[in-house]
């Protein structure tokens, strides 16, 4: 595009949002701790989800001193549901490094804030730009597609590369400098409403005219993607313990997948293996105790960003040996009604109720 056309693209995108702008939450405020938490929370995560979690995440943390003081465990708790749960910690460590380096506000320079733990390029360019006016571009994956179809981009949008070049180049050349913040969301809005990855709505698109791929009817050859290679599915075995009308939950390290977060033991099934003798085995290597199972409580199944699973949970009794951890950091024997007080995987939650109903009946 001219400069000219960039012009008439910035202005015609922008009077759209005015006009079509959904009214969402983290959009009332201008305060960056609200913002921030707002874009980590819309990481891979739909806004329909998000917003119920971030209206109760910021109601029990208003601000970074509140977030900094909290236990992880608490945060964890309050995250319960959104997934990707290194997300919340980084955020935990970073409101602590912000209390502690940055005397409790939002650096708005880039480096200090690029610098903070789970601040990459994408939540530094949002935060920065709508809170602060800082003239970053962003590039999302709503941002991606629109960038694809405008300029014909032939790079896949779902390469390893968080920011390619080529998408960099086209978001910069596109920016509203004068009012990036708005800018920025009218781009990831017009990818989220209007030019969506199946069926866009070129018809009704404010930018059509200037859209490479609209014009040469060519929307659905972009954005370029990588094909996906078959998701691997893993079969697990694990086991509710019962001692006395309490139950095993052990918790996992604190980084990596699902990293602080409780749960019942168990592990994958091994090749030829049955389900039981899985059970019984993970039982074993894993916290040091003979157990007998007494039932098969249900199969879950549950996908991963890059895997899928398929659990066996069986409900057993302890038979002997003291608890002795072998990967998990710590454990707990707790009543049944006291497992909403710890933070769970959703594969967990998955079969909770029918274990406080097994729970019940064996107490009956």
């Amino acid at each position: 595009m001219t400069e000219e056309q960039t012009v008439t693209f910035q202005h015609t995108l922008l009077q759209w949002f005015a006009a079509n702008r959904r009214d969402l939450p983290w959009r009332r405020t201008r305060d960056p701790y609200a913002i921030w938490v707002s874009e980590v929370m819309l990481q891979q995560t739909q806004v329909t989800t998000v917003i119920p979690y971030y209206d109760a995440f910021l109601q029990r943390f208003p601000g970074i001193q509140e977030l900094a003081g909290a236990d992880q465990q608490e945060v964890l708790k309050r995250w319960e549901g959104l997934g990707y749960y290194g997300r919340a910690r980084n955020l935990h460590r970073a409101a602590q490094r912000v209390m502690q380096e940055h005397h409790g506000k939002v650096p708005a320079e880039w480096e200090a804030f690029r610098g903070l733990p789970g601040v990459g390029d994408y939540i530094a360019a949002a935060v920065l730009s709508i809170a602060f006016g800082a003239p970053y571009p962003v590039a999302d994956g709503n941002v991606k597609r629109v960038l694809s179809r405008l300029r014909l981009l032939e790079t896949p949008v779902n390469q390893s590369v968080p920011l390619n070049k080529d998408f960099r180049e086209a978001s910069e050349a596109v920016l509203d400098r004068q009012n990036p913040g708005t800018f920025n969301q009218a781009m990831m809005e017009l990818g989220a409403l209007i030019c969506r990855p199946r069926n866009p709505l070129c018809a009704v698109c404010p930018v059509c005219v200037f859209c490479l791929a609209a014009q040469g009817g060519r929307t659905t050859e972009f954005p370029r993607r990588i094909p996906r290679k078959p998701t691997p599915l893993f079969r697990l075995a694990v086991g509710a313990v019962f001692r006395k009308g309490k139950v095993l939950i052990t918790r996992r390290k604190p980084e990596g997948l699902l990293g602080g977060l409780w749960e019942f033991p168990g592990g994958k099934i091994q090749r030829g293996e049955a389900a039981e003798a899985a059970c019984i085995r993970e039982m074993k290597e894993e916290t040091n105790l003979t157990i007998r199972i007494e039932s098969h409580l249900c199969t879950v199944r549950h996908a991963y960003t890059h895997f899928r699973i398929m659990m066996e949970v069986f409900c057993c009794v302890h038979v002997s040996g003291r608890v002795r951890l072998n990967g998990p950091v710590d454990y707990r024997w707790i009543m049944p009604d006291e497992l909403t007080q710890y933070p769970f995987p959703k594969a967990n939650h998955k079969f909770m109720s029918e274990l406080r109903n097994y729970a019940a009946s064996r107490c009956g």
